[in-house]
């Protein structure tokens, strides 16, 4: 079952931000090109509960096996973007910061997540759902096409204010 989170489930989604982190440290293949204790920590995870935009996915024992954070905010970024569906911001859904607990990874749970965002994001009358991913987050850069997602560019940022990153942007109708 995918849900809003509450406020007990906000330890489980930061120790999940630590899972990525620690599998990444252990393969040496660090895909999402977060930084330990800048981002994402227990901290982001309580601002985008607080915002009201904060999904887990939860098994039927009630435990956390991912989350997400669905919104309408566009990184700054996204005004460079090779968008091909039209769309006011106010009918634009973004997700950023999907993660699937590295311990249930291969199970089609990120595909559930992103469905859910679309069935959420199509009742709230959005047409037209977007994401970015780094360039180099694999798993990622996969699966999105696979899901319908068509590619709108590749943008650099400057990540946590100090490295730059270069994200691929996806886009679906929805």
């Amino acid at each position: 079952m995918i849900r809003l989170a509450n406020e007990l489930d906000l330890p489980a989604v930061a120790a999940i931000y630590e899972a990525i982190l620690d599998h990444e440290d252990a393969t040496g293949i660090h895909y999402t090109g977060w930084q330990r204790g800048a981002y994402p920590t227990a901290d982001t995870a309580r601002s985008i509960f607080d915002a009201g935009m904060l999904y887990v996915g939860v098994d039927e024992t009630g435990s956390v096996w991912g989350s997400m954070n669905l919104n309408g905010q566009q990184l700054p970024e996204y005004q460079n973007g090779a968008w091909t569906i039209p769309a006011e911001d106010r009918q634009v859904a973004v997700i950023h910061t999907l993660t699937i607990d590295p311990a249930r990874a291969g199970q089609g749970l990120a595909r559930q997540m992103v469905a859910f965002a679309e069935d959420t994001a199509r009742r709230q009358g959005k047409t037209v759902l977007r994401l970015d991913t780094g360039t180099e987050n694999l798993p990622a850069n996969r699966m999105y096409p696979a899901l319908g997602y068509k590619a709108a560019g590749t943008v650099d940022t400057f990540f946590m204010g100090d490295s730059q990153r270069p994200l691929n942007l996806y886009e679906k109708k929805l």
